[in-house]
C-alpha cells in the first residue's frame, strides 16, 4: 500500500508540473502537438526512471557514507547529462521524427528541474531503492499527464477567440493556471483511500 501511494500521490497530489511547478519549460514548448508532448513524456519517464536507479545507489554507497553529499546535485545533474544524451542518441537513430519534433526541447531534459528533482526528493524523503524508483516512475507519469491534458487544452484553444490581449503566451498561462488548479481536488483522496 505504500508504494501505490507514493505511485498516486507524485501523479494526482504531488504532480511536479501541475502542483509543484517544475519542469514548465517543456510543459509550455512542447505541449502543443499530442504526440510531441508524448515522446517527450516518455523521454522523461525513461530519464527519471534510468536518472533515479543510478544516482540513488551512488549517494547511498558512495556519496553519503564518505561524507560528500555537498557534491550530491553536481553528481546528479552530470549523471542525468549522460542519460539525456544516451536518450537522444537513440531517437536520433531510430525515430528522427520525434527527434526532429522535440527539436531544442530534448537537450533541456538535462536541466529540467522536474528531473533533477526527483532525484533529490528521493533522497530527501528517506526513501529506499524501490520506493525512489516507484516515486521517480509515478513522478514521470505524472507529467506525462500534466503534457497530455494541456496538449488537449491548447488543442481546444486554437480554436477559441479570445481577446487580442489575451492570444499567444497569456492565454496559454491562463489556460496552464487553470489546469493546475484543477489538481488540487485530488489533495486529500490519495491519503483517505491509501490512508
Amino acid at each position: 500500500m505504500a508504494l501505490a501511494a507514493i505511485f498516486f500521490s507524485m501523479i494526482l497530489v504531488n504532480n511536479y508540473v501541475l502542483v509543484q511547478f517544475l519542469g514548465i519549460c517543456p510543459f509550455l514548448g512542447v505541449s502543443k502537438k499530442l504526440d510531441s508532448a508524448v515522446g517527450m513524456s516518455a523521454a522523461v519517464i525513461f530519464v527519471m526512471t534510468l536518472a533515479t536507479a543510478v544516482t540513488w545507489p551512488i549517494y547511498a554507497y558512495l556519496l553519503a557514507p564518505n561524507g560528500l553529499q555537498y557534491l550530491q546535485t553536481i553528481v546528479f545533474i552530470l549523471i542525468i547529462a549522460v542519460l539525456v544524451q544516451l536518450v537522444e542518441l537513440v531517437l536520433k537513430k531510430f525515430m528522427p521524427p520525434l527527434y526532429k519534433a522535440l527539436g531544442v526541447y530534448l537537450p533541456l531534459i538535462t536541466t529540467n528541474c522536474a528531473v533533477l528533482g526527483v532525484t533529490i526528493l528521493n533522497i530527501k524523503s528517506e526513501y529506499d531503492f524501490v520506493e525512489s524508483i516507484v516515486c521517480a516512475v509515478g513522478a514521470g507519469v505524472g507529467f506525462m499527464l500534466a503534457m497530455v491534458l494541456f496538449s488537449g487544452v491548447r488543442r481546444r484553444l486554437e480554436d477559441a477567440q479570445p481577446p487580442k490581449c489575451f492570444q499567444g503566451l497569456p492565454i496559454t498561462l491562463v489556460a496552464a493556471s487553470i489546469t493546475s488548479l484543477s489538481f488540487t481536488c485530488f489533495a486529500g483522496m490519495v491519503e483517505k483511500i491509501f490512508g
